[in-house]
């Protein structure tokens, strides 16, 4: 399981998986894609190279997710998936590939991402990310 949806009164969260912190990254951007636009099939047609910086993983995590939200709001780019994800320390570097928004209808505006319940779990071989968004 890539990722899950819990219960929330006024917002959506979620809760990503991976066997490490990269892939539980990968993963809580396609929490964040599929809250936006469902289960659409979205188009790889596109890319953009990414790097964005926090003081904490935590940090890390919401400047990720606000990043491929200011492609959504700023660029009209929806993500379809992310691929050569690398964490240094809590500097990323990711690919985004997608498509154009103008060619998908979205079920959720998500307004931004919250630092309320986030927190970043490792536990042997594996990593869980929880997020809240606004929605």
């Amino acid at each position: 399981m890539k990722f899950k949806f819990l219960e929330h009164t006024a917002d959506v969260k979620f809760v990503a998986f991976g066997k490490d912190k990269e892939e539980a990254f990968e993963n809580s951007a396609l929490a964040l894609k599929e809250t936006i636009c469902g289960k659409a099939k979205i188009k790889e047609d596109r890319e953009r190279k990414i790097k964005v910086e926090g003081k904490d993983l935590e940090s890390l995590l919401y400047v990720f997710l606000e990043e491929i939200l200011f492609l959504l709001d700023g660029e009209n780019f929806i993500i379809s998936k992310v691929k050569n994800l690398k964490i240094n320390g809590f500097a990323l570097h990711a690919t985004i590939v997608g498509d154009e928004t103008k060619n998908y209808h979205f079920t959720n505006k998500v307004k931004a991402i919250t630092y309320n319940d986030m927190l970043i779990e490792h536990d042997k071989d594996k990593w869980k990310i929880q997020a809240v968004l606004d929605v």
